[in-house]
């Protein structure tokens, strides 16, 4: 199997710098793309950043952290940053034109065996692709990794369609030497695995603070500190089986009625929306962040 070496990344916003930086510091070259300077200027902040704090925590020497720098280049050409790359993924906004019109640039510009792949979560493959020739689809596949990508292990692999699966097996290879836990997903499903799992449980939460059930922070305490403190280790079949799947069966019945059965985002989202209050990045959402709030939020997130 020839491994990968050359990697190119579309998009140099929150996912796209992430990824590079994770190649970067697995010793790879990474070309990263994006026609917007001051982008390419922010990732590189950003990386700068997040190194620092890698290095604070011990997860990088400092002596390594300009190296790693020099690994990543940035070019304002989609063609000059995809020339002669093994791997290409892209992570610009989640709009199905846009990333239609990217894999058909991509076609004309890379080399046959290319692997390419999109970090979507929640849109469909085919229709990603559906203009390229079926031989350059078979090169086609998601690469769903989770923010930040420099720190999270996990990334989602589609094994379904008509990829090759020696190039599925080439991308796992190389993201397995960066130290990330791959999974195949078996079924083209909106969302892929880890996003629905995440959704079941934001929808509840979400529904008892509506109810008023507890505070904000009680209920994320609750989370942490109990369901969340064991899925570090243990993953919700094996507690099914720890636990008995009779009991699993018995509480199921009694408890899912009343739980939240929700097709659509709670109102209560939808308020906080309109009031901007969307979180770190407006000083408020479900809790209030001023600067000195903000600035440790942000380093804590990224040093767990």
């Amino acid at each position: 199997m020839k491994h990968i070496e050359t990697i190119a990344v579309i998009g140099a916003g929150t996912m796209g710098h992430g990824i590079a930086e994770t190649f970067a510091i697995h010793g790879h070259d990474v070309r990263v793309y994006d026609p917007d300077p001051a982008m390419r200027e922010k990732a590189l902040s950003a990386i700068r950043s997040e190194l620092g704090l890698l290095v604070e925590t011990g997860q990088v020497a400092a002596a390594d952290v300009e190296g790693i720098l020099g690994r990543i280049s940035y070019a304002g050409e989609l063609e000059t940053a995809v020339a002669a790359a093994d791997f290409v993924i892209e992570a610009i906004p989640e709009d199905i034109t846009l990333k239609r019109a990217l894999f058909a640039n991509l076609d004309q510009f890379c080399a046959p065996g290319t692997i390419l792949a999109s970090n979507t979560s929640s849109l469909d493959l085919q229709e990603m692709i559906v203009d390229l020739p079926q031989a350059r689809q078979a090169d086609c596949m998601i690469c769903h990794w989770y923010n930040p990508a420099h720190l999270v292990p996990l990334v989602e692999l589609s094994d379904f369609g008509g990829t090759a699966a020696a190039q599925l097996e080439r991308v796992e290879a190389l993201l397995q030497s960066c130290g990330k836990k791959t999974i195949r997903v078996l079924r083209n499903l909106p969302g892929l695995i880890a996003n629905r799992i995440q959704q079941g449980i934001a929808r509840e939460v979400f529904a008892l603070i509506e109810a008023g059930a507890a505070s904000p922070e009680d209920i994320d305490n609750a989370l942490k500190y109990g369901p969340a403190f064991r899925y570090a280790t243990t993953g919700q079949l094996e507690i099914a089986d720890f636990g008995g799947i009779d009991i699993w069966c018995a509480v199921g019945d009694n408890l899912l009625p009343q739980i939240s059965a929700a097709q659509e985002a709670n109102d209560l989202l939808r308020r906080k929306i309109a009031e901007n209050k969307l979180g770190l990045k407006t000083g408020e959402g479900f809790f209030h962040y001023g600067e000195g709030r903000s600035v440790e939020v942000r380093a804590t997130s990224t040093s767990d």
